[in-house]
């Protein structure tokens, strides 16, 4: 198991190869994943503060340029697969933006 350290919560523990966005949630974490972890709304995404969060793939980088977010350490949770411990802090979540979560990602 891994740890992920969220930023003002308790570290969770997750299973290597799973996507942040379903460990994030499936922990009781009220983060956003609005357009069902396809990469394209964006509000799903974390700032990582350490560790390892894999290599962004073409989809997710212009998801985020798109956007207009340039900040290299912000990152699509949906599209993280963890491969060891990572710290982040949460941008969005539905209790403060006062939307639901979105239908869940795909494994």
């Amino acid at each position: 198991m891994l740890t992920v350290h969220v930023e003002g919560r308790d570290a969770i523990q997750a299973a290597e190869g799973a996507k942040l966005v379903l460990a994030l949630e499936d922990s009781g974490i009220d983060v956003l994943h609005r357009c069902g972890g396809n990469a394209k709304c964006t509000t799903c995404a974390v700032e990582v503060l350490a560790g390892d969060a894999g290599a962004m793939e073409e989809l997710e980088a212009a998801a985020l340029r798109n956007k207009g977010i340039e900040d290299s350490s912000v990152r699509l949770s949906c599209q993280i697969r963890l491969h060891g411990d990572v710290s982040v802090r949460l941008i969005k979540t539905a209790a403060s933006t006062g939307l639901e979560p979105g239908t869940r990602p795909q494994p």
